[in-house]
């Protein structure tokens, strides 16, 4: 080949690559185009930057949320006001430090804060670690756990003050607190305050009439006294506002330090296998479990027809009841739960 073919054919393969780059490049953009049309068909919602009220750890918006299935598993997320369970808690940190929770918290591992799997968010719970009586006020605002029989998980510095950080787990007694956590969703639903007219009145003033006066002689053989000074002179004071508004006070969080509460027994943990509506299947269920621990078969009353349950137990602690509900789901009952006797 001459000088001037060599030249044509260089030139002729740069504009090949620059054409494949151009190509490449269109493909590129066709394929971001295609993946965000796609997200608009399944209604897919875009990720949202963080709130400004995110870092307060109330999230950027108020949720209670659909059910959900997690490793086949439905979830039922609901306002529940009456809400009081006892189980195990755990706790999560540094994979999850500065990120968001499930309604746009900005999670962070050293303040107090926990997941739930079906409490709105954000609510305000009251956990009691049953080992030793520690209690806090702690808002939820995540969802979780999802690992098998804990029923919250919480921040670090929960777990800290609650005084199980080293231990990882605890019974715990988890109740919402109606008041703080109905404020709370309240203000959430109105941008971040109670909306005025909200408020609770105060009470009525009482009823007041009109009183006439006049003076009287001083008796015979006695004399008037002076007129009182100034310094004990009566200051009408002004009538109170009809309402306190309460937009203006301090929305309800998470306690900075624990209080202490009297566990009047020990939490009784045991692991329930399952229930039986025969009860020669419940004396199966004992005698192959029975090689584990002492098993309880408990007779159950429904609405419908008697249950026999079957309890292998108890446990010690929260790390006895880890490893006997293992032994349990290896011996045939993967449904198999912890549960804290009443």
């Amino acid at each position: 080949m001459n000088e001037s073919g060599t030249r044509y054919a260089k030139g002729l393969a740069k504009g090949g690559l620059a054409l494949m780059a151009v190509l490449a490049l269109a493909g590129c953009a066709e394929l971001q185009f295609l993946s965000h049309a796609a997200k608009e068909v399944a209604n897919e919602p875009a990720a949202t930057p963080p709130s400004s009220g995110a870092a307060a750890g109330n999230g950027s918006h108020y949720k209670v949320g659909n059910p959900y299935q997690i490793k086949g598993i439905w979830y039922y997320p609901k306002v529940d006001y009456a809400y009081v369970e006892e189980g195990i808690a755990s706790w999560y940190g540094p994979n999850f430090h500065g990120k968001q929770t499930a309604n746009g918290a900005i999670f962070d591992m050293n303040k107090v804060s926990a997941a739930h799997r079906t409490l709105p968010l954000p609510s305000i719970v009251r956990i009691t670690n049953l080992e030793n009586g520690r209690s806090l006020r702690v808002k939820v605002n995540d969802r979780g756990p999802y690992a098998k029989n804990r029923i919250i998980d919480v921040s670090r510095r929960t777990a800290q003050l609650l005084g199980f950080e080293r231990k990882g787990t605890a019974l715990v007694r988890v109740e919402i607190i109606e008041d703080d956590s109905r404020q709370l969703a309240l203000a959430m639903q109105n941008g971040g305050q109670v909306p005025a007219g909200s408020e609770p009145p105060l009470p009525s003033a009482a009823p007041t009439v009109a009183v006439s006066g006049a003076e009287l002689a001083p008796p015979p053989g006695t004399a008037a006294a002076p007129p009182p000074g100034a310094a004990f002179q009566v200051q009408v004071a002004s009538a109170p506002p009809a309402t306190v508004p309460r937009a203006a006070q301090a929305l309800p969080d998470s306690d900075a330090g624990i209080t202490a509460q009297t566990v009047v027994s020990p939490p009784v943990v045991y692991v329930q296998a399952g229930a039986f509506s025969q009860f020669v299947n419940a004396q199966r269920a004992q005698i192959l479990l029975s090689g584990i621990g002492e098993v309880k078969v408990e007779q159950v009353l429904t609405s419908s027809v008697p249950l026999f349950r079957i309890r292998v137990g108890p446990a010690s602690d929260a790390d006895a009841a880890d490893l006997l509900l293992k032994q349990v789901i290896a011996s045939g009952y993967p449904d198999a739960r912890i549960v804290v006797a009443n």
